[in-house]
């Protein structure tokens, strides 16, 4: 774990950089065509109030995109020293907190562009993000699991 901890400019740079580049390409941003036009807003639209909490969480969202991906190319190392018996949980739980921290940014941005005018593309963005998070959190779960219990027989 020792190269992780000494690699936190690069974790900060990767995280920053690709935060900004995703923020600049959600649907309502410059780089953000490729998503097709956001969906209709009921009524009058937002409130400029509503309108800074959704750039706000569009904000958060990138960063934590961002980081996800950080933590994709540098995070195996950290998990693989928690379970050195078990690379393949190590592994399996890696690629379930990568996916935890990206896939937030892919999925709100879907539901801008979506809204409610397509169940089928709806339903996709369920079982695509809402499922595989599930799954992710469950990866997660037995994780941690694992290591309790390494722990207590290192401790006995």
């Amino acid at each position: 774990m020792k190269d992780a901890s000494q690699n936190w400019g690069k974790w900060l740079a990767v995280t920053l950089v690709l935060g900004v580049l995703a923020f600049l390409a959600s649907p309502n941003a410059p780089l953000g065509g490729f998503w097709g036009p956001p969906a209709a807003s009921p009524g009058a639209g937002p409130s400029d109030t509503q309108r800074m909490l959704f750039m706000l969480i569009g904000a958060f969202q990138s960063l934590v995109f961002g980081w996800g991906v950080a933590f994709l190319i540098f995070g195996f190392s950290m998990a693989s020293a928690m379970t050195p018996n078990n690379q393949g949980m190590a592994r399996a739980a890696h690629l379930a907190i990568a996916w935890s921290l990206i896939n937030w940014w892919p999925h709100g941005n879907f539901h801008i562009t979506l809204g409610a005018r397509s169940v089928g593309g709806l339903l996709a963005i369920e079982y695509g993000f809402h499922v595989t998070t599930i799954v992710a959190a469950l990866i997660m779960a037995c994780f941690f699991v694992t290591v309790m219990r390494q722990r207590a027989v290192q401790t006995r």
